[in-house]
């Protein structure tokens, strides 16, 4: 009989162990989205953005064609991360672009977290192409969209079936604390939470506000 020890399970995230890919969260990417609300969307991106950023996790930003056809990218991540590269690409498939490539390998991370649009181009591509070559993948399916809820859904399917682990954006946020007693992101995490996280954030506000309540004892 297997004894219970109180350490977290090998799968859960934390800020160390990951790096975050943000694919394509373009204008013209966002204007034929129908899956998702695109001010919801880009609240999520904004979620993770800031997590990411707070946990000091590595993040790589691609786009695909930005000047020929795709756009900038969503104002929030320039805002995010001021100064950081911007791989623009010519493939739908980041995997296929050196620069990535070339980042990816750089960051040395093998387990990666990856959210864009569209989930059954951009994102099913280099999902699948990292787990062949042995990589661990996280996909934030409510931070990715597309065409139609078929296509999402059936590129969500695809990549489970291949490896990928499907999480959401709160959930990426919170299993990077996991530890209400981890005062240093404490702020941080509830911070966000508050701001971006919707009902959870308004309960939080709430808590505090009325009386008092701090998760943790903080």
């Amino acid at each position: 009989m297997n004894k219970a020890t109180a350490v977290p399970g090998n799968a859960l995230l934390s800020p160390t162990d990951h790096a975050l890919v943000l694919i394509d969260h373009q204008s013209q990417m966002a204007f034929a989205t129908h899956t998702i609300d695109i001010s919801a969307l880009r609240n999520n991106v904004s979620l993770i953005s800031k997590g990411a950023k707070g946990f000091k996790v590595p993040v790589v930003l691609t786009t695909v064609a930005e000047k020929s056809f795709s756009g900038p990218l969503f104002p929030e991540l320039p805002a995010i991360f001021p100064g950081q590269p911007v791989f623009d690409r010519t493939s739908m498939n980041a995997w296929e672009d050196q620069g990535v490539i070339d980042e990816i390998n750089r960051i040395g991370k093998q387990r990666l977290v990856i959210a864009g649009l569209w989930t059954s181009v951009c994102i099913v591509g280099p999902t699948l192409s990292a787990i062949e070559q042995g990589f661990e993948i996280y996909v934030i399916t409510d931070a990715c969209g597309d065409v139609s809820e078929e296509a999402h859904e059936r590129a969500v399917t695809r990549m489970v079936q291949a490896g990928a682990v499907p999480i959401t954006s709160v959930q990426y946020l919170l299993e990077l604390q996991r530890d209400w007693a981890r005062g240093e992101t404490y702020d941080l995490t509830t911070g966000i939470a508050r701001e971006h996280a919707g009902g959870y954030g308004v309960g939080i506000q709430y808590a505090k506000t009325m009386f008092g309540a701090q998760e943790g004892g903080h």
